[in-house]
């Protein structure tokens, strides 16, 4: 099966609303159409900005996708702070990132709560893209492969085959996040490679074979083809580079390859 790459930006606390609008303008017009044939283009994207750009992307009928960087496991209540799927699916988001490992290291976020906060999405019509990957002390000890499997099992723990052939898996190494480090191609498939058998040992072949599975860690435009190019690595879930509507838009072409 086929799979399309999905290009998920995640601006982080970055770019204010306004800036938002200029952001996703830029992208748009730098990504020609012919483009979106072969790639998936998206934003996650500040709460405060979603209104803006489903605007902009609903008014412009835009064909790039966007979403959150969190939500709630909670559907409504006494929760301060605390944002809902139910209202992420109003403002028509169809991404929301779980278990970032921002969220875990500094909010202490368990796997539990990732896998609750992915039903929650899913239970609104909100593909979660759920975020795991081993720490630079465990890659050198050389047990990456097993943490990260581990980790993912209990971050997807009580989705229902039907809910996980809705989900993206993102394998951030946590050593390579902001830092310039990346893992070579041959990393980012050896670990992905590990994540579609579990899935397939979780949900069967047909969910395993339709899953897309990124890479997440200082993605460029000159490193995305050669990491996209692997056979169970499908996209990338881009911080940084994510920021500069221009640039994004080049590192989305370079992931789509070249147009016939």
């Amino acid at each position: 099966m086929a799979r399309t790459p999905l290009i998920a930006g995640n601006w982080k606390m970055n770019l204010d609303h306004l800036e938002a609008i200029a952001t996703v303008q830029k992208l748009a017009f730098a990504l020609p159409k012919e483009y979106y044939e072969k790639v998936d283009v998206a934003v996650t994207v500040p709460f405060t900005d979603l209104r803006s750009v489903q605007t902009l992307v609903e008014g412009d009928k835009l064909q790039i996708t966007y979403g959150a960087q969190d939500v709630s496991e909670h559907e409504s209540g006494a929760y301060t702070g605390e944002i809902s799927a139910t209202m992420l699916a109003k403002l028509g988001c169809s991404w929301v990132v779980t278990g970032h490992s921002e969220r875990r290291e500094y909010h202490g976020e368990t796997n539990a709560q990732v896998a609750a906060k992915s039903k929650a999405a899913l239970g609104k019509g909100i593909s979660p893209i759920v975020c795991v990957g081993e720490p630079l002390e465990v890659r050198e000890k050389g047990t990456h492969v097993e943490y990260v499997v581990e980790q993912t099992k209990a971050s997807l723990e009580g989705l229902s085959a039907e809910e996980l052939s809705r989900t993206v898996i993102a394998y951030e190494p946590v050593w390579a996040i902001g830092t310039g480090k990346v893992a070579s191609a041959a990393d980012a498939q050896e670990v992905c490679h590990a994540l579609r058998n579990l899935i397939r040992d979780l949900a069967g072949e047909e969910v395993a074979e339709g899953m897309r599975i990124l890479y997440g860690g200082s993605v460029k435009a000159d490193t995305v083809a050669e990491i996209v190019g692997q056979p169970d690595v499908d996209g990338g879930l881009v911080g940084g580079a994510s920021l500069d509507g221009q640039a994004f838009a080049k590192l989305a072409a370079n992931a789509a390859g070249p147009l016939n």
